[in-house]
């Protein structure tokens, strides 16, 4: 097990690369399983634990999947043989839920885990479950298992009774195969839905209404395999933003998409940032101002996304004057606090808010990632922390981040990762 070890930088200087959304990637993946004919041939994956874990629960079922020195990805399904995700593959990582849909659409059955992963916080597979009966499909959850069987799966309207973006994918996914059309109402309208909306369409799916809150599908009798490009990750787009927002300095990012961050800059903006963009490239500057504090409200996209809360929490515990920071999609992401607060920093949480107060500067201190975002922002506060820092179980930031201390390491961060 590694561990991070940080001393204070000021300020992040240079230009980075970003890799492609992992949220992009996983559901693509076990898209791959629907095909009937050719392979599916996936570029421009991040190099993730998740990704790793995805094509070993793929291969476990028979899959052919191959990588290359490019990170491009083939998924061959002809020779899978068996529709069964155990647990030991699945509990790292809630993504996994996304084999259901797939694999029940195609093959009639699956047998799937109850998925793990970051512990912030309820992301009940009931919504998923649900849908997926009004569809047609017999469904028993026993000994930690989903067990699911259907004839063809049908056509209907589902409606969640709130937004979510796995269970969106799922049914988004299962549809393509479904008998008649499909109507899905309150969807997810994030860019990562999107690019799996535009990935099934190339492999043939009749879709229409993605990146609105009603998505349209008609079923249809087979999938092909395509070559696709998934898009950047605006995740890992924000927290190099917010690295050099905290740290007063500058930076480039390059193959990212702007107009995906159109809520993240513009609080970046308000927080004393000069930005300008194109549609793939960003320019942050703060002229090594110390950054203002701003309030944060998350929500469903296109408001503030829940992903970039906890590095928001960050600048801010460090930023001029006081901020209030409202989290309301879940319930436990507050946890990265009680470790900021160890750094000094001076946060009092109320339920579902953070009131913070900025200081000058954060003390470094050992402390224990708990999340995927939580390990981001104990990065982003030891850039700026008095002293060493060092985070420990970083095994989260792996999950979601592709080397991220190498890119930072670039940037002029004195940041380096170490056996415990």
């Amino acid at each position: 097990m590694d561990k991070l070890i940080i001393n204070r930088t000021l300020p992040i200087d240079g230009e980075v690369s970003i890799s492609g959304a992992k949220n992009a990637v996983l559901p693509m993946i076990c898209a791959s399983v629907m095909v009937s004919k050719n392979s599916v041939n996936i570029r421009n994956v991040p190099h993730l634990h998740d990704v790793t874990t995805t094509l070993r629960l793929l291969t476990q079922m028979g899959v052919t999947t191959t990588m290359d020195e490019q990170m491009s990805i083939s998924l061959d399904a002809s020779t899978i043989n068996n529709s069964f995700a155990p647990y030991d593959l699945v509990k790292t990582m809630r993504a996994s839920i996304l084999v259901l849909g797939p694999l029940l659409a195609k093959y009639g059955e699956a047998k799937v885990s109850l998925p793990g992963g970051c512990a912030i916080g309820t992301r009940p597979v009931s919504l998923h479950i649900e849908a997926l009966k009004k569809m047609g499909a017999v469904i028993e959850i026993e000994n930690g298992y989903i067990s699911a069987k259907c004839n063809k799966l049908q056509g209907t309207c589902i409606e969640f009774p709130k937004t979510t973006v796995t269970g969106t994918e799922n049914i988004l996914m299962a549809s393509t195969l479904a008998r008649g059309k499909t109507l899905i109402k309150n969807a997810a309208m994030e860019p990562e839905v999107i690019d799996l909306a535009n990935f099934l369409i190339k492999m043939g799916a009749k879709i229409s209404g993605h990146g609105t809150s009603t998505i349209e599908i008609d079923g249809v009798e087979n999938l092909e395999g395509v070559s696709y490009s998934a898009l950047p990750d605006r995740i890992e787009t924000g927290t190099f933003l917010v690295a050099a927002a905290i740290t007063g300095g500058r930076i480039i990012v390059k193959h990212a998409i702007s107009s995906h961050l159109e809520a993240v800059l513009k609080k970046l903006q308000q927080s004393g940032a000069e930005i300008h963009f194109t549609e793939s490239e960003i320019h942050l500057d703060m002229k090594g101002k110390r950054p203002k504090a701003i309030d944060i409200d998350t929500g469903p996209y296109p408001q503030f996304p829940t992903d970039m809360q906890a590095q928001l929490t960050a600048l801010n515990a460090i930023a001029d004057g006081t901020s209030i920071i409202r989290e309301n999609i879940f319930e436990n992401r507050f946890m990265h606090v009680q470790e900021m607060t160890r750094m000094g920093a001076d946060i009092k949480l109320d339920q579902n808010r953070a009131i913070v107060v900025g200081k000058e500067e954060l003390v470094g201190a050992q402390v224990m990632a708990t999340d995927l975002r939580a390990s981001a922002s104990l990065i982003l506060a030891g850039l700026v922390a008095k002293g060493k820092t060092e985070i420990e179980r970083i095994y989260h930031i792996d999950r979601g981040y592709d080397c991220i201390e190498e890119k930072l390491q670039q940037l002029g961060a004195d940041i380096l990762r170490v056996p415990m």
